[in-house]
């Protein structure tokens, strides 16, 4: 059988070619139902545009990039999951690029990605988008940027945000009202300033309990599982250990979990352990994992529908905020004296 063009999916529309690019291009100005008409007539056909056809009339490469620095798999994974989705629906492609924030060359490497493949736009996740020199050298390169949890900056271009002070804060309260007073807190890495948020969400909610914050129960993590590990290792070590330790994220607060397993702790009778973002090794790993749900593909699709607008001139709407929710499971209870 013939492949489809698009004069066939106009003849049986009945609409004009022009109507069938409108609507194959997601452009506005379309008639509920002659979208209907041409939506259907493009099913019943299976019509597939061109994509090097459809990128050449709009002068689009209908290609967005993804960037991202971060040791945590299911961390990128969902960012990666929410990010397809709405290009799915949108008709983009995703050109998904890891980077290190460390390099002396980032800004002219990801200059040099956008021109060599000709993106249309760039999703900047944590902590790439808090390299504010970064993101003005693309603001001023014309390629629009949407950026994921940012703090310095925000009205260089849109973003997504969550609330991961308050979220942070509601997890230590929740542990307070379990009774336990000793609460460690494994700190992620410094250079994720969303991430060190939640530090300061932990530290809140003890000053307004009159809890002095005690610097040996503060450990420097790098959102890893090894070094989550390492440093409940040192908690757990202390003379006067905590009851429970508050992880930046979920893979270290697994790392600490196997940590208290290695020491013949028992969880939660003996400690509690609680994390954040709610990736799947919470649920994986036993005890199934305490956290604050961070709505990371919801994130990274709203993301994707901020980019496009901004592509198409819309800066209205160039923000969102997205709620974070706890999830109380078997790693977490009262406190041993309670």
């Amino acid at each position: 059988m013939a492949r489809a063009t698009i004069d066939d999916v106009a003849a049986l529309a009945g609409v004009s070619m022009k109507t069938v690019s409108r609507v194959v291009n997601k452009e506005p100005n379309v008639r509920a139902t002659t979208r209907e008409k041409v939506e259907s007539a493009i099913a019943e056909l299976d019509y597939r545009p061109s994509q090097s056809a459809r990128s050449l009339a709009a002068n689009r490469s209908y290609v967005l990039g993804l960037l991202y620095d971060n040791p945590s798999a299911s961390y990128v994974i969902d960012v990666q999951s929410g990010a397809l989705a709405s290009c799915r629906r949108l008709g983009y492609d995703l050109l998904i690029h890891p980077c290190s924030h460390e390099s002396a060359s980032i800004i002219e490497e990801v200059l040099s990605l956008v021109r060599q493949n000709r993106v249309d736009g760039l999703i900047l996740t944590p902590p790439l988008s808090d390299m504010v020199e970064l993101v003005h050298q693309l603001v001023e390169a014309k390629v629009p940027v949407v950026r994921l949890s940012p703090t310095e900056d925000k009205k260089i271009c849109p973003y997504v945000q969550t609330n991961d002070q308050q979220a942070a804060y509601e997890m230590t309260c929740r542990l307070l009202d379990l009774g336990h007073t000793r609460i460690g807190f494994i700190a992620g890495h410094p250079d994720h300033k969303a991430v060190v948020q939640r530090f300061l969400g932990y530290k809140q909610a003890l000053d307004d309990r009159a809890i002095a914050l005690d610097p040996a129960l503060v450990e420097q993590g790098y959102n890893s599982f090894d070094s989550g590990s390492e440093c409940a290792e040192r908690l757990l070590a202390l003379a006067d250990a905590p009851t429970a330790i508050f992880a930046g994220n979920d893979d270290m607060a697994a790392g600490a979990i196997i940590a208290a397993h290695h020491r013949g702790i028992s969880m939660p009778a003996e400690l509690s352990i609680a994390g954040f973002d709610d990736t799947p090794v919470a649920h994986q790993i036993y005890p199934s994992l305490t956290t604050v749900r961070q709505p990371i593909s919801d994130m990274s699709e709203r993301a994707v529908e901020l980019l496009q607008r901004s592509i198409d001139g819309k800066p209205k709407g160039a923000e969102a905020s997205m709620d974070c929710c706890i999830l109380e499971r078997e790693s977490t209870g009262k406190a041993p004296s309670v």
